[in-house]
């Protein structure tokens, strides 16, 4: 064979190699699927735009019906008003695929709570995608026969470093924490749906290299609410690493979705199931019978999956 073919014959398969990704998307066949996606945007910094354009991509076969963001989905450190360019540049052009088109549900991360923070729900008036009613909020979906609610809290109010720091975060001491605590209990004590998510940008248990008192404060006042009632999982972002970890006692699986900015190293903590430094998203599936949420590399890969079931 001629040394050009081989040259030819080898790049495909160091392309090949490259670009693993999953094959078999039957998976997601007749499943009611979300991606779970935080930290993108910040003009495209680290794998952000190669991650998008990977969702994007694998939408086309597993068509997501939205994108669960928790928090910092565009870094909006400084951001004044929806007329501001760095919206547009932060969040709109950089997720251009077609497939990315969908509803995107957000929450804030201490990264909006630098800017102004009525902006961020502003933003739902002007934006293509962007879906943001409240501060926090709920949601009820049926689809494949499934019935899911899904409950997106504003945690930063909840935790005392960022109640504190009056300047730097001057709207997160404002909010009454005890209110929106009620309301949460309130709205988990009435659901009824197959399948319930909780939502926020912090973690409750995982690892956290940037200040543990973030997680002592959550396990105070958010976590027995969560095992008060039926919470199938705790889902957040913040600490830029895949986590997935059980706790005694409790019968929720606390989710941590890595970032498409920069990873960080990552330390198991007691009920460690799982925990990965690799840059990436999550998708979510569900029917009636079955919860799966699948962690994926940003080449692709399925590097754990999750699963609840009946």
């Amino acid at each position: 064979m001629k040394l050009k073919n081989l040259l030819t014959l080898l790049f495909i398969f160091i392309g090949a190699v490259a670009s693993a990704q999953i094959r078999d998307y039957s998976i997601f066949d007749k499943k009611f699927n979300f991606y779970i996606a935080n930290d993108l945007g910040r003009n495209g910094y680290y794998d952000q735009k190669p991650i998008a354009e990977l969702m994007g991509t694998m939408g086309e076969e597993i068509g997501p019906e939205f994108v669960l963001a928790p928090g910092d989905i565009h870094h909006f450190e400084g951001v004044r008003s929806v007329d501001d360019p760095l919206w547009m540049t932060n969040f709109e052009l950089i997720y251009s695929h077609p497939e990315l088109m969908i509803d995107w549900y957000p929450v804030l991360g201490n990264h909006e709570y630098r800017g102004n923070t009525q902006a961020v729900l502003d933003y739902s008036r002007v934006s293509r995608r962007w879906t943001m009613p409240a501060r926090y909020y709920t949601k009820t979906f049926e689809e494949k026969g499934a019935t899911i609610r899904i409950v997106w809290i504003d945690t930063a109010p909840l935790i005392d470093k960022y109640r504190n720091e009056t300047e730097t975060y001057p709207d997160a001491c404002r909010q009454d924490m005890n209110g929106q605590l009620a309301w949460l209990d309130s709205v988990l004590t009435a659901a009824k749906e197959d399948w319930v998510i909780v939502a926020g940008h912090h973690p409750i248990y995982a690892e956290t290299p940037k200040d543990q008192s973030e997680r002592g404060d959550l396990q105070k006042r958010l976590d027995p609410i969560l095992r008060k009632h039926k919470v199938d999982m705790y889902i957040c972002g913040h600490i830029h690493n895949f986590q997935h970890i059980r706790v005694p006692g409790s019968d929720t699986d606390y989710i941590v979705n890595s970032a498409g900015s920069l990873a960080r190293k990552v330390k198991p903590v007691e009920g460690t199931q799982f925990c990965s430094p690799e840059p990436g998203f999550s998708v979510c599936s569900a029917d009636k019978k079955e919860l799966n949420l699948r962690m994926i590399d940003k080449k692709g890969n399925i590097l754990y999956t999750v699963t609840r079931k009946k």
